[in-house]
């Protein structure tokens, strides 16, 4: 009843009170993923437009940058002619934060958040209400394709939770968001069996959180027989979600895993759908592109430097901003019918990947889960590249470890390192998390 009346009652009506343009954004969104391909593309393609001329008049960034190169951007009417455009990076905003900001909104008239600073540069930013409440409609959109519906309870396995202290944040904690939390923080036997005992009285419907730690959690259910504990819905975001990861989570909750992939800078990039042949892109929303080292489009089927075009935030427009994770795109059409292009599959942060003395790099998430998956024995693990010639390999036992594993292991990785590199594998009782709470397997620091 509660979930019922959440969705239909107290959600629209909270909307209503705060003029959010949220549930008119959803259901947009709803009506627009079943349009053909071509139309989805001709409307971002619009709003790509739209949004170029706005940042031209409105942010000092991009009408230097835009009178700098010589670009008219009312002029620009294909892939071609965008690709002109200089890419963003990460610095250039940490370094000119203000000029991004358009000249219509004060900083105190805008939402701001802050990256968590994973890949060594760690940023302040700023959206316009409109462009808060079209992302939070997306969102919505991708929770059903997971079987999370509005007004369901759900179990956050998150760090940091939030904390309901005025009367205003509590209501809308047990009428709106009705969630349970699991802090990853405080990722242990106790606090994991509490919260057992929470899902027990609660009954959420889904689950969301960050992958890894849906995994841990999922674990420690396998591990101890706890079988009673099944949602409708679980989404896994904000870190790569590994193959092995969603076997042992599917098993632990008798349910498909939704893989979804977003960043705080844009918002929802990508979302499984209930087929689960890739992630769908949000078109609606962000023109994405992949791009080689000379930032010139690869083809389909190649990784690419993910480069995004945020098409709702005109408080501060990002252009062709590069995001640091590399993914493969792909032509192929998903069986589902919606219109949105395929993500095919993420293959890790551009400071994920490992370099080889002899030249070349290799995606370290991938070798992780590659060696996971070989070598028994291993319950975790991470790689640290601290010089080209050494890498440290961070190992937590699993429970079937043997004499074998480090030699099975260390064999794993001579497959892609040779013996010019030192392999030294250090037991570790866990994998440290980061400040947020996400976990990093592969970092390179040379």
């Amino acid at each position: 009843m509660m979930r019922t009346l959440s969705k239909h009652i107290f959600y629209p009506l909270w909307d209503l009170k705060d003029r959010s343009g949220r549930l008119r954004e959803w259901k947009t969104l709803e009506e627009q993923q079943w349009w053909p391909r071509q139309k989805l593309l001709d409307l971002q393609f619009k709003r790509l437009q739209d949004m170029l001329i706005y940042a031209s008049n409105h942010s000092p960034h991009y009408r230097k940058l835009f009178a700098e190169q010589g670009i008219e951007p009312g002029a620009i009417n294909s892939k071609a002619a965008f690709e002109a455009v200089p890419v963003t990076t990460k610095q250039d905003i940490r370094n000119n934060l203000d000029q991004f900001i358009s000249d219509e909104f004060s900083k105190t008239d805008l939402v701001m958040a802050k990256t968590g600073g994973s890949t060594g540069v760690s940023l302040n930013l700023y959206f316009d209400e409109a462009c808060q409440e079209r992302r939070n409609g997306a969102q919505l959109m991708a929770d059903r394709w997971a079987r999370w519906d509005l007004g369901m309870k759900k179990a956050s396995v998150w760090g940091n939770p939030p904390v309901a202290e005025t009367l205003k944040q509590k209501l809308r904690l047990h009428l709106l968001d009705r969630t349970i939390y699991l802090d990853t923080m405080d990722l242990n036997d106790k606090s994991m069996g509490e919260f057992v005992e929470r899902w027990r009285r609660d009954q959420p419907g889904a689950v969301f959180g960050h992958a890894h730690s849906i995994f841990i959690f999922a674990n420690y259910l396998v591990s101890n027989r706890i079988e009673d504990l099944k949602p409708d819905g679980i989404v896994a975001t904000s870190m790569m979600l590994l193959d092995h990861e969603r076997r042992v989570i599917e098993q632990a909750f008798g349910c498909p895993v939704t893989n979804r992939y977003g960043c705080e800078e844009v918002g929802l990039i990508a979302c499984e759908c209930e087929q689960h042949q890739g992630m769908h892109l949000n078109i609606p929303h962000v023109y994405v592109e992949f791009l080689d080292a000379n930032n010139r489009p690869v083809r389909p089927g190649e990784p690419g430097k993910i480069v995004v075009t945020d098409l709702n935030n005109r408080g501060m427009p990002l252009i062709r901003y590069r995001v640091e994770d590399v993914g493969v795109y792909t032509e192929k059409t998903c069986s589902c019918g919606r219109g949105m292009p395929i993500l095919e599959r993420l293959e890790g942060r551009v400071a994920d990947f490992l370099k080889l003395p002899a030249g070349g790099q290799v995606a370290g998430i991938s070798l992780v889960e590659r060696t996971l998956t070989k070598v028994p024995g291993i319950e975790q693990m991470q790689l640290v590249q601290d010089t080209l010639g050494h890498v440290i390999i961070n190992r937590v036992k699993g429970q079937d470890f043997n004499e074998h594993t480090d030699t099975g292991l260390i064999s794993a990785m001579r497959e892609v390192f040779d013996d010019s590199v030192e392999l030294e594998i250090k037991d570790v009782s866990n994998i440290p998390q980061e400040a947020s709470g996400k976990y990093r397997f592969s970092i390179c620091k040379v």
